[in-house]
């Protein structure tokens, strides 16, 4: 299959968006690639279909175990075979998956940072046809980056270590020129494809409310959009316990999400949005990253992000479905 007839198979589109498809022709004649787009801007569209398209496995590194659930529920649901290797898996969950994975069962496996240099993984990296190995959000591999992993660095010696070396792409929405520096240097790209698409969204709006009353502004704001996903951002834990609180003493059903939770109500909450048997989501900016829900109408601030930067990736899980 050329790559209309996976992306019309697969995901259901008869199109690519603005620089999608020179991006994934420079990825199937094996280019290393670097691509900067904007949130809701098709990133991961760009290496799933090279992955589908290729002979071997391909991995994606990506940072968030939510980026993963979500994503390879999407593609089972889809039609293809994938798995993920994190710290949500029992030793025995694992060994069975790279097993799997081994036998030729799996075309994608997403991996956390943190696994790629550990014993079991390198075992089996180093017995298979690796096609590709794909860097989600890799601003996190740069110390000027706001997302920091500092397991990201692994990436280069886990390269080294395998018997061939893969074609090699990162993906970003976030990148500043020192940001671009880094991700080229330390994770290692050889004369790569670089493409930088624009971060205006034209179907997304932007509004700052001032008001005497945070809160009963919050309730009004939420009332008129009863029917809609929505996230609401707080910049503490204890800001998120308090709105969730808020808006349930007044009849509206929210999951919550941050760090302070168990692991189990965080998959939970996780769930509970993402299939919409709750249309509100409180959390801290420790959600969202790579979050692929398409339907989400709103993003609200109830506190100020730390930057520029932040709040627009945060806005930017609004309306990746294209509509208002």
């Amino acid at each position: 299959m050329d790559k209309y007839e996976v992306l019309k198979k697969y995901f259901g589109h008869s199109s690519f968006r603005k620089g999608q498809a020179e991006l994934i022709d420079a990825l199937v004649c094996k280019r290393d690639a670097l691509a900067i787009m904007p949130t809701g801007g098709g990133k991961s569209l760009c290496y799933q279909i090279p992955a589908i398209m290729a002979e071997g496995i391909s991995l994606v590194v990506s940072p968030l175990i939510s980026l993963m659930h979500d994503q390879v529920i999407s593609l089972k649901q889809q039609g293809v075979s994938v798995a993920y290797i994190n710290s949500t898996l029992t030793r025995e969950q694992t060994n069975l998956a790279l097993r799997r994975a081994s036998e030729g069962q799996y075309k994608l496996i997403y991996v956390a940072p943190e696994r790629l240099l550990t014993s079991g993984f390198l075992s089996f990296a180093k017995t298979c046809d690796i096609s590709y190995v794909f860097v989600d959000e890799a601003h996190c591999v740069s110390q000027w980056g706001q997302d920091f992993r500092p397991s990201y660095l692994n990436i280069p010696s886990f390269i080294k270590e395998l018997d061939k070396k893969p074609c090699l792409a990162a993906f970003t929405a976030t990148a500043t020129s020192s940001v671009e520096r880094d991700i080229k240097d330390l994770i290692g790209l050889n004369d790569p494809f670089v493409t930088k698409q624009s971060f205006d969204r034209p179907n997304l709006y932007f509004e700052v409310r001032h008001s005497k009353n945070k809160d009963d502004e919050l309730l009004f704001i939420i009332n008129k959009h009863r029917e809609d996903s929505i996230i609401i951002y707080c910049a503490s834990r204890k800001n998120v316990d308090k709105i969730c609180n808020l808006l349930r003493e007044n009849d509206f059903a929210c999951a919550r999400y941050h760090a302070g939770l168990s692991e189990s109500e965080r998959k939970q909450s996780q769930e509970d949005f993402q299939f919409d048997r709750v249309r509100i989501m409180v959390a801290t900016n420790a959600f969202g990253m790579g979050i692929d829900k398409p339907n989400i109408r709103l993003v609200l601030h109830y506190n100020i992000p730390k930057d520029m930067e932040s709040y627009y990736q945060e806005a930017g899980r609004a309306g990746r479905d294209g509509e208002k």
